[in-house]
């Protein structure tokens, strides 16, 4: 190439970074969320250490957040080694990944194809598309930008290696390969995108009959192969990808992410797969009402839409195949199919039908299969009718629209990850019965301590959902604490009357949150009930022994107090334990133990302040004053 070229294509690659940029300026105003971002950074000590001997050997043993990205891990402790908790780092440097990926893309379709402006439009598209905005925009999926930017360093490795057939940039692909998956397993398509790669643009297949009518390919230097030569040359690849696969089932499993045949049929997974197909393409081509979680629908899609879905899906495919002289139609289609194979939902993992990120690799395929179809339309109009053919300006003109449309797009949809609060209020406008968003917006609320409004969001979402029993009486607990005693009660009789619940710690903590409640309340009979009920299935329950303390305290019958109130100091030696201990002593009379419980309270914690007005709150719902 001339010099004159070279510096055109790294201008190309400067305009594609500034763009980025400048569009994804918002974003480091932006604050972490909620929604993941404290599992990987805001409440995980292992990260926050930084780069530490510990955090790189428990990077490559855990299975934390079902998942196992040890690579993911050591970048995410880089970035607090470097900006601590300060969200606008972490941002960036999502962002400077996603810039890196649009000109790794760019080169990459430039280098197979020898065509720099339909390269160009799909990188700067694919760049400032609003659909990727949530891999960008939300820290947590780091992990998306971070194995894409493996993923086409290892497209790279292999075309130098199919150029040149040595077994150096072979190793690269493999090793480049290898640390995309420890960042995320969604690349294990690798070794199949290859396999399509080698029909177009390289052309490495030979086929039985050839298309003379092929127009030839940077790529027409290297030999062509027999399929069965190219799969078998990537087995290390198809090894890697497996064993990475195998991998990935172990940790969601351990994670509990993985939803069980009963809980989403087998029917309900394939019909949501090929529903969602469409919706992605629907998504890539007009990018409205996008959203951080799309309710699965379970078993309620229409059966005329999923017939429609799977009509269309064969229709395309059957026109692709039809079109078989221009490579890159079905180069681009199964692209898209084949990535989007592992988050399609077959094996179902959390709550979503399909999700924005996941059409970070899969919507490329899309995108330069049409764009190398209007191109060669365009040439050919040019070739065949000259006098009809688009002025350049015009085609320029165009394409220039539809990428700032997308950036402007993309700017707009990063406001809606500004903070919790904004996300999941937008996400519910844009969603019907979203019971995940209700959720986590009830979650937002209260972190700003606007409890009722957070009751009103968590009980839409049960509206919505039928919670397990263990998240009920977290409701339950979070109700009765924002002073909401009556709800509490009604939310433990569901879960004490559901004769399925057979989990005895279960039960006896919602005995314990009941009486919480009904003491509350003042309904004194009831709540030492609900306390014998759950220390009756947890004798070592410390707050069924306090509340039971307490309420003997209240009854006049100190030694009984001072038996419940002594074993729960035992249990848990909490200055308010020992205090609340001492009182009953005093009360039976035994001042001289009572004086030796203070003052274990006191060795505990030198200052009293707080644990004396933790016991007086204690004493007082229960009517008593503290000695």
């Amino acid at each position: 190439m001339s010099a004159s070229g070279e510096k055109r294509i790294v201008i190309y690659c400067l305009i594609l970074v500034a763009a980025t940029l400048a569009f994804y300026n918002p974003l480091v105003h932006n604050q972490f969320t909620d929604f993941d971002d404290s599992v990987y950074i805001l409440k995980n000590s292992q990260v926050q250490t930084g780069l530490t001997w510990q955090t790189f050997k428990w990077s490559f043993t855990t299975f934390h957040a079902g998942y196992w990205h040890p690579v993911t891990w050591l970048s995410h402790a880089l970035d607090c080694e470097i900006f601590k908790l300060n969200p606008a780092g972490h941002h960036y440097v999502n962002l400077l990944l996603h810039a890196a990926n649009a000109v790794l893309l760019f080169l990459l379709l430039w280098r197979a194809t020898g065509l720099s402006w339909p390269s160009l439009i799909v990188s700067a598209i694919f760049a400032l598309h609003p659909i990727n905005v949530e891999s960008v925009a939300w820290v947590a999926e780091r992990k998306n930008v971070l194995s894409m930017f493996f993923f086409l360093l290892a497209m790279h490795a292999y075309d130098r290696y199919a150029r040149s057939g040595s077994r150096y940039f072979y190793g690269w692909v493999t090793v480049l390969f290898a640390l995309g998956l420890m960042a995320k397993p969604q690349i294990v398509t690798l070794p199949f995108v290859l396999l399509l790669w080698d029909y177009w643009p390289l052309q490495r297949i030979r086929l039985s009959q050839m298309d003379a009518s092929q127009s030839a390919s940077p790529a027409d230097a290297a030999a062509s192969c027999s399929f069965g030569f190219l799969v078998l040359e990537k087995l290390p690849l198809f090894v890697l990808a497996a064993a990475d696969s195998v991998i990935t089932v172990i940790a969601q499993r351990a994670g509990s992410a993985v939803r069980s045949a009963a809980e989403v049929p087998v029917s309900a997974r394939l019909q949501n797969a090929v529903v969602s197909y469409l919706r992605y393409v629907e998504k890539i081509c007009w990018p409205s009402r996008l959203a951080p979680l799309y309710p699965h629908p379970g078993n309620s899609l229409p059966r005329s839409e999923v017939v429609a879905a799977t009509a269309l899906l064969l229709l395309i495919s059957a026109l692709v195949l039809y079109f078989h002289d221009r490579r890159y139609l079905l180069v681009g289609w199964f692209w898209f199919l084949g990535t989007l194979v592992p988050m399609i939902g077959i094996i179902t993992v959390g709550e979503q039908s399909m999700a924005d990120r996941f059409a970070y690799i899969p919507c490329i395929g899309l995108l330069f299969a049409v764009v190398w179809t209007l191109n060669d339309w365009i040439s050919h109009a040019r070739t065949e009718a000259p006098q009809t053919r688009i002025p350049r300006a015009a085609l320029g003109a165009a394409a220039l629209l539809v990428i700032i449309a997308s950036g402007c797009l993309t700017y707009r949809q990063l406001n809606y990850w500004r903070d919790d609060e904004t996300l999941w209020r937008y996400t519910l406008n844009v969603t019907e019965r979203n019971y995940m968003a209700h959720d986590n917006l009830a979650l937002a609320l209260a972190k700003q301590g606007r409890s009722d409004e957070a009751v009103a969001e968590f009980r839409a979402a049960k509206a919505l959902h039928k919670y397990p029993p263990a998240q009920v009486l977290e409701l339950a607990w979070y109700e009765q604490r924002v002073g909401h005693p009556e709800d509490a009660i009604e939310e433990c009789n569901s879960i004490l009357s559901d004769v399925r619940n057979h989990d005895i710690q279960l039960q006896a903590a919602t005995w314990t949150e009941l009486g919480q409640a009904h003491l509350q309340l003042h309904h004194y009979d009831q709540a030492g009930e609900s306390y014998q009920h759950a220390l009756r299935l947890s004798p070592e329950n410390e707050t069924a022994l306090v509340g039971s303390g307490v309420l003997a305290l209240r009854q006049d019958q100190p030694d009984e107090a001072v038996t419940q109130l002594a074993h729960a100091a035992k249990v848990d030696p909490s200055p308010v334990n020992f205090l609340l201990l001492a009182q009953s002593l005093r009360q039976a009379g035994r001042s001289a133990e009572a004086d030796k419980a203070a003052a274990q309270a006191r060795k505990i914690s030198p200052d009293l302040s707080q644990p004396q007005m933790a016991a007086a709150q204690l004493l007082s719902v229960a009517g008593l004053m503290p000695q």
